[in-house]
Order: C-alpha cells, then structure tokens, then sequence
C-alpha cells in the first residue's frame, strides 16, 4: 500500500489540491445547469437572431 498521503506532497494533494479539484467541478456543473436553461429558453422562444444575422442582399 502507498503511503502517499504521508509526504508533504500527498498531504497538499488531499488537503488543498483536491478540495479545489472539488469545488471547480462543483462550480462547472452549476454553470452547465445556468448554460442549459438558457439553451432550454431559447429553443422555447421564436429567435429574430438569425435573421438578423443573416447576410442582406444588395439594392
């Protein structure tokens, strides 16, 4: 068995590094959820962006 989380290493690993692994995915899955609401609303709602986006024939 390792004892990994016996070297400084390790103990930064468990007590700091992982804990912000955490909380960073934590904080993706958030803004996933965030991200797709807005899609969810926006597929929902009749959107004028892509006519606007549309490239205009000349005159």
């Amino acid at each position: 068995m390792s004892d990994f989380f016996r070297t400084p290493m390790g103990q930064r690993f468990y007590e700091a590094t992982m804990p912000s692994l955490v909380r960073e995915l934590a904080r993706m899955n958030q803004n996933l959820e965030r991200l797709l609401a807005v899609a969810e609303r926006d597929a929902k709602s009749p959107s004028t962006a892509f006519e606007d986006a549309k490239p205009k024939e000349p005159r």
